[in-house]
């Protein structure tokens, strides 16, 4: 820069898109798992965290303002986005990735829904003033440009923009499900239903709510403000988004689509124990539905400085690996292990583990066997101990789903 020439400040454009994302829950689903961590920082594909999902998809589609809601054991999420995506914003360009726990501002008490969440933090939309808010889960696996939604909530003048996506109606009864005349006007809208109701043209299946919505801004807080004054459960699917269609406003559905490579209607809600050993089971095929490399929409995360992953052995005719992803860290030493997911530090020697998941650092000692097991962080599993083959004896000391799949709380001490 020249002498006596001044720098032209970077002019930040406060109309920008706001992401909120509500990453509170306790997901008592999920228990075990979750006992010591909220549900969005559960491990997910190794190395992942729940949560990883959403914040990569909002950096790759553009919005680079985030405030994540907390609540529920939040210490571990906490630290995983302090190390890991507040490096990646600007603090000079208006970028911003910020944790909020209950600011109690208007009441004493923990949020009563997720609405209740976003109204007890409605000072930061006067404060930030966005035209439009991004409404998320923390908890979702899916790959999703929401740029394009917001492109097509601007060409409707849509006062609120549901994500969708049709599904098999048996699995839309913890969901909320939509109808939508010809236009993509939302015109029916209901809650956790008993009976879901059918698509038009499509008896099996429902237009399920994917919980990924576009508000604006003058429309969400008016929608926050007279759901605080009624005596209601305080929640976007149960109170708010139902009222809004009786009310006739303008709702509209928008289809759903992936980014990337992989499977073109890849969306998971992860609220079980079968649901979250299946979807990584999912992930070992050879063209997994959700493409964890994929160079082309990245999933970011905290990668701490570690050890790389090795497979080594002085029995080779002992040591098996095969359709695994070993995550940074682990060490398979003359073990057989296939079809598993292994957390980073994950230590298996002389060991047998199939269909399984195994969280951070846990240790699995020589003869051992775990099988179709979800296994919680720390545990260490003793030599010659079987798991996974015995549900009656499982049953006696673990957690076994109706599937058969033994979870291994952490904190767990298992004898010699």
């Amino acid at each position: 820069m020249a002498q006596g020439e001044t720098m032209t400040p970077v002019r930040i454009d406060d109309s920008r898109p706001l992401a909120i994302v509500l990453a509170g829950g306790q997901g008592q689903r999920l228990a075990p798992l979750t006992n010591t961590m909220a549900k969005p920082a559960v491990r997910f594909g190794g190395c992942f965290r729940m949560i990883d999902f959403t914040l990569s998809n909002c950096i790759n589609s553009g919005i680079r303002r985030i405030y994540i809601l907390t609540q529920y054991a939040s210490g571990s999420l906490n630290r995983h986005i302090r190390q890991g995506w507040v490096p990646l914003f600007s603090d000079d360009l208006g970028e911003v990735v910020e944790l909020i726990p209950p600011q109690r501002v208007f009441a004493q008490r923990w949020y009563a829904g997720t609405a209740d969440a976003v109204f007890q933090n409605i000072y930061f939309l006067q404060q930030e003033r966005p035209e439009e808010v991004v409404l998320l889960s923390g908890d979702h696996a899916y790959k999703m440009d929401y740029s394009l939604m917001l492109e097509q909530h601007r060409e409707t003048g849509a006062a609120l923009t549901i994500a969708c996506l049709p599904l098999p109606r048996q699995q839309c009864t913890q969901l909320g499900v939509l109808n939508t005349g010809p236009d993509g006007r939302v015109n029916q809208f209901v809650e956790k239903p008993e009976d879901p109701p059918p698509m038009p043209g499509d008896e099996t299946r429902s237009l399920s709510n994917m919980a990924v919505y576009v508000w604006n801004t003058e429309a969400l807080v008016s929608q926050l403000s007279a759901d605080a004054r009624r005596n209601t459960s305080h929640d976007f699917g149960k109170d708010i988004i139902p009222a809004m269609v009786a009310a006739g406003e303008p709702v509209y559905a928008y289809q759903f689509v992936a980014a990337g490579a992989g499977q073109p209607d890849y969306w998971r809600d992860i609220g079980t124990l079968a649901a979250y050993w299946e979807a990584h089971m999912a992930l070992l095929s050879g063209s997994p539905a959700l493409s964890l490399d994929d160079r082309t929409w990245p999933i970011y995360t905290y990668r701490p400085v570690t050890a790389v992953a090795r497979i080594c052995g002085e029995h080779p005719d002992q040591c098996c690996v095969r359709d695994v992803i070993l995550s940074p860290g682990c060490v398979s030493i003359d073990a057989q292990i296939t079809r598993s997911v292994l957390s980073p530090g994950v230590k298996v020697h002389g060991a047998v583990v199939d269909e399984s998941v195994l969280m951070d650092d846990v240790v699995v000692e020589p003869g051992a066997r775990v099988r179709r097991a979800l296994v919680a962080e720390g545990v260490r599993i003793p030599a010659n101990t079987v798991i996974g083959e015995d549900a009656e004896k499982d049953h006696r000391r673990f957690i076994v789903t109706d599937g058969g799949i033994t979870v291994v709380p952490s904190r767990i001490v298992l004898n010699e």
